[in-house]
């Protein structure tokens, strides 16, 4: 009787205890769920905000979740890990003060809002804190920032910075003078000036270059922000902060030909642009400007320069601008260099195909060539990684990754040889003159030094006497290959191309079969086909004489000895 009541007096606290366990569990399951369902919505509702703030505001904000180096925001001066950035003045603030910043504080003015005429001047613009290391007073030409504080001023236009301090008044109603880039930079009152004078019939833009300074080379920086090794969103922002933002253009937002349009208001012959992205970025950007020259805006042709964002980079290792930019050239030193560049002309070529048969009735296919054309493994390797890029882009960012996938199809090819026996398929003319043609498995037509990443095809190995190939002299040169394993060994200068010569007009038949075929990185897959290459217009290109690779240096001396041989012979 005793143990049945105490069984009873002891069910409903063990009742108790197992709802209790099954409570405290249930809450452990979904308090955290809770939690984290509230902070995601905080979370959203603040992007919300942000967002908001971002579309309505004047400044260029960037939202950024760890700053890379010591950062203070502007208006509560308390330090900061994350935060919002103006990619134009610089500004810095942390997320509960974006609001009043974006009140407080102006950004750039791109077009200065001034009722005085063409003898315009622009006052210092400075913002406080988080001035660039290693900078010096203006004043004292002592360090600044170096507290760890909200401390200094800079001008967001000539970047001079100047201690608290040493602030005076008079330097706060002092002219700018745009700082060491002044040549480069479209100032402010000079867009205005223009907007004034554009009611005339004929507005001549020259009268205002007197205001600029005669030394005045306008740039304008034309970035792919796909290029390569994503570099571009980062070399938007710097060149933001030294130029005047309309200077700068993203080419995933604005077409080539839009962006070009500034130079029309600008003096002519006076423009310079840079490219930063691989070579079939630079071909768009000269395709716009041939159609420039179809508007008859030829006064307005601009000078080009190229920052290599890409995989190859042909065309800029042959102007002198290097085979990659990977950030280890400040933006300062690269705008130095597109100040000192000396104007050359490069070749391009029209590329016509015409597939074949009697009931053909497709237009030709017409390409402009700036680098090179080729049929067979190269071009083969190319359809191969451009096909895999279209399925996955987002596994093509990298410049390392590229070049290891191209590896991967060379290597394929050597052991399959999908294009052997090319000289039975296909007829050369060079010329109007027929070619007789070796065993080979491709044929490589040039207009520059450089192919395949750095490699200067035409020269080989250089140990035979070949003149040097050039990319204004109106000729291609026409070399023939093996196999993918062939073009390996000339890579590493341990064998020669085969040499077919130069002409100034190629034709070349592809009797039979399918083959790959490029023209600068474009590759497609060509039935039965006509290919005539011949001289289209000249571009103006800007070459970085101080930038010489090893390659280019053998090559030059080679040609003087070459010479030096002669006169003796003489």
């Amino acid at each position: 009787m005793e143990g049945a009541g105490s069984s009873r007096s002891s069910s409903p606290v063990g009742a108790f205890t197992d709802w209790s366990l099954a409570f405290w569990t249930l809450c452990s399951v979904v308090v955290p769920v809770l939690i984290t369902l509230w902070c995601s919505f905080q979370r959203s509702r603040r992007q919300v905000l942000r967002q908001d703030i971002f579309r309505k505001s004047k400044h260029d904000w960037q939202y950024t979740d760890l700053f890379g180096q010591p950062t203070y925001c502007c208006v509560c001066a308390q330090h900061i890990l994350q935060g919002a950035f103006c990619d134009c003045c610089g500004l810095r603030v942390d997320e509960g003060c974006l609001k009043k910043a974006d009140r407080r504080f102006f950004c750039k003015e791109i077009v200065l809002r001034s009722e005085s005429g063409p003898g315009s001047c622009m006052l210092h613009h400075w913002i406080r804190g988080n001035v660039p290391l290693c900078s010096y007073c203006l004043v004292c030409k002592q360090q600044c920032g170096t507290q760890p504080k909200l401390c200094d001023y800079r001008c967001i236009w000539c970047q001079h910075t100047v201690h608290d301090e040493c602030m005076q008044n008079s330097l706060k109603s002092e002219e700018c003078t745009f700082g060491e880039f002044r040549n480069l930079i479209i100032p402010p009152y000079y867009l205005s000036n223009v907007s004034k004078i554009r009611k005339d019939k004929k507005p001549d833009y020259g009268k205002l270059m007197s205001s600029c300074g005669k030394h005045w080379i306008p740039v304008i920086i034309l970035a792919n922000t796909r290029s390569g090794n994503n570099l571009g969103e980062n070399l938007l922002g710097e060149f933001k902060i030294i130029l005047n933002p309309v200077q700068v253009f993203d080419l995933k937002k604005i077409a080539p030909a839009k962006a070009l349009q500034l130079c029309t208001l600008l003096p002519c012959n006076s423009v310079r642009v840079l490219v930063c992205g691989g070579d079939g970025t630079v071909g768009w950007v000269l395709d716009a400007i041939d159609e420039m020259k179809i508007k008859g805006q030829e006064r307005y042709i601009p000078q080009v320069a190229i920052l290599p964002l890409g995989t190859g980079n042909d065309l800029s290792n042959t102007l002198g601008w290097g085979a990659g930019y990977a950030g280890e050239i400040p933006v300062e030193q690269i705008l130095r260099n597109v100040m000192e560049a000396d104007g050359i002309k490069l070749d391009r070529w029209k590329v016509q195909v015409t597939n074949k048969g009697y009931y053909n009735l497709r237009k030709p296919k017409v390409f402009t060539m700036n680098n090179y054309f080729s049929v067979g493994p190269d071009a083969l390797m190319a359809l191969n990684f451009h096909a895999h890029r279209e399925k996955t882009p987002s596994l093509f960012s990298s410049r390392i990754i590229n070049k290891a996938v191209y590896f991967f199809y060379g290597t394929k090819d050597c052991l399959v040889q999908e294009c052997k026996d090319l000289n039975k398929k296909v007829e050369l003319e060079l010329d109007g003159e027929r070619i007789s043609l070796p065993n080979l498995e491709g044929i490589i037509v040039l207009n520059i030094g450089y192919w395949g990443g750095g490699c200067r095809l035409w020269e080989g190995m250089g140990d035979e006497p070949y003149p040097l190939a050039r990319h204004d002299d109106g000729l291609l040169e026409v070399v023939g290959v093996h196999g993918s394993f062939h073009c390996a060994q000339i890579q590493v200068k341990l064998a020669n191309p085969v040499r077919l010569g130069q002409a100034h007009t190629v034709r070349l038949i592809l009797k039979s079969s399918k083959m790959p075929m490029q023209v600068d990185g474009e590759p497609w897959a060509q039935g039965p086909c006509t290919v005539t290459i011949t001289h289209k217009t000249h571009a103006l290109m800007l070459y970085h004489s101080s930038e010489q690779s090893d390659d280019d240096a053998s090559s030059v001396s080679e040609q003087e000895h070459m010479r030096e041989q002669t006169d003796e012979d003489i």
